[in-house]
């Protein structure tokens, strides 16, 4: 079917779900770009219900035999159109609409050779996607959002995460309900964070199962977890730089505990 209305309602819902985070919410729905992240969602199992392809684009021949398999519903869009529902209109050429899936602690998995990502209060979409990138390339058990300030499938943070989004695991809940979920499970809390009593990454000795804590871009973790972390580490760096980007300091703390138990050959 061709869309070429701005009127159209599929239209006017992929506009909103774009750039509403309640109509995301409230709908459990949300948009995908992009050729390689629709494909890693519906490898991950993340049900499409429409797919939306630029007119006279020509998709892969894998793409296109996976669209077909999904039965979902198939429209083509104008190029006048096409500039309002997706944020990268000069390079991609397809746009999904997916179901949300369900993020709480008690459908995750965990082991006794679990690790485990917190992140509490981050607010900046680009450094929570760029964590699950990571996260996903590692092959973490799970990631732990706690007191989100930014929704988890905000399209900003699925570009950012290159689909890592969707084949990582996702919790979301309070620092109240994750802190006791992870003591319910006896794991080991490490805490990153700027403290006399901080050991440096490298030659912290990580034991798993083991959650690493970080804190938001400009407050750092709060008070909850210094008063309850198992211990404190701090990852060291020249005094002409007080601080490193979110995202970076997590796959630098990630990388130690994973290589420090063996298990960075696992990610392969």
């Amino acid at each position: 079917m061709l869309l070429s209305s701005l009127q159209n309602s599929e239209i006017k819902r992929l506009q909103k779900l774009l750039k509403k985070s309640k109509t995301r919410r409230e709908s459990n729905r949300f948009v995908i770009e992009g050729e390689r992240e629709i494909l890693r969602a519906i490898e991950a199992g993340y049900t499409i219900e429409s797919f939306f392809k630029i007119k006279g684009a020509i998709l892969d021949k894998k793409t296109e035999a996976t669209i077909h398999q999904t039965h979902a519903n198939q429209y083509v869009v104008t190029s006048l159109l096409w500039d309002r529902i997706a944020m990268r209109s000069g390079t991609e050429k397809l746009v999904a609409l997916a179901v949300q899936k369900k993020h709480d602690l008690k459908s995750l998995s965990l082991s006794s050779n679990s690790l485990i990502m917190v992140v509490e209060a981050a607010e900046k979409p680009g450094n929570i996607g760029a964590i699950l990138r990571t996260a996903a390339a590692l092959k973490l058990d799970a990631v732990l959002l706690a007191n989100a300030k930014t929704d988890l499938y905000n399209p900003n943070l699925i570009r950012s995460s290159l689909g890592g989004l969707f084949f990582t695991p996702i919790g979301l809940a309070t620092s109240e309900e994750i802190l006791k979920f992870l003591r319910k499970q006896k794991v080991n809390i490490i805490t990153a964070a700027l403290n006399e009593n901080a050991q440096h990454s490298p030659l912290f000795r990580y034991e798993l199962p083991c959650a690493l804590v970080m804190g938001s871009e400009d407050k750092g973790v709060s008070q909850l977890w210094i008063e309850n972390t198992d211990h404190i580490v701090e990852i060291p760096m020249s005094k002409n730089i007080d601080s490193l980007n979110l995202s970076v300091s997590a796959g630098i703390l990630m990388y130690d505990a994973l290589k420090q138990n063996g298990r960075l050959k696992d990610s392969l």
